[in-house]
């Protein structure tokens, strides 16, 4: 699919929502100051770190978009916390990239991040950063996670074939995202 050229409709503004980490504290604890994700501005940002990696490029990486609507990318098994270098997120999940009629294109791409939980309503926030980096990408997540937090026993949760119903403890759980319910602090 073609890039979109990047427009009003597609820039990160001040309403989207930001995510804070809601995650086990050892990890967030754990990222090293300037060790964020590699930030992909263009295609040939992605051509240089893919060059870094080729093996790694079989299989989805860890990404994040950050507060300034940039894409920002790691190994897969790097905690997403750390790509974001410890920070508030735009929306994370996993990506696979493909080279077509030689440019770079989203082949698969979800919410998957169970550090941040986003809700798959980020997605304008990753079309936005991959259209202003010149990156083919799919209409919305291939692969789309919903999570919830459980009123009753406060796991983060989940939701599997449209079952609302906690894992831990067979509770309800909520139809409206609800996992970091408190508005995220700074800019």
């Amino acid at each position: 699919m073609p890039a979109r050229p990047p427009d009003a409709a597609h820039r990160p503004y001040p309403g989207h929502r930001r995510y804070r980490y809601v995650g086990p504290e050892e990890l967030r604890a754990a990222v090293r100051p300037g060790a964020a994700g590699r930030a992909i501005r263009t295609a040939g940002d992605l051509d240089g770190w893919a060059a870094e990696r080729t093996a790694e490029l079989a299989e989805p990486v860890t990404f994040v978009v950050d507060p300034q609507g940039t894409l920002r990318v790691a190994p897969r098994r790097s905690e997403h916390v750390a790509c974001a270098g410890g920070g508030q997120v735009l929306s994370a999940g996993e990506m696979r990239f493909a080279r077509v009629a030689g440019r770079w294109t989203v082949a698969e791409v979800s919410n998957q991040s169970t550090g941040y939980c986003p809700d798959p309503a980020s997605w304008p926030a990753v079309a936005a950063a991959l259209d202003r980096a010149g990156i083919g990408r799919p209409a919305g997540f291939t692969h789309v996670v919903v999570f919830r937090r459980c009123a009753e026993c406060q796991e983060r949760a989940i939701v599997h074939d449209g079952d609302f119903v906690c894992v831990f403890c067979g509770g309800a759980l909520p139809v409206a995202w609800n996992v970091d319910p408190e508005p995220p602090d700074g800019p």
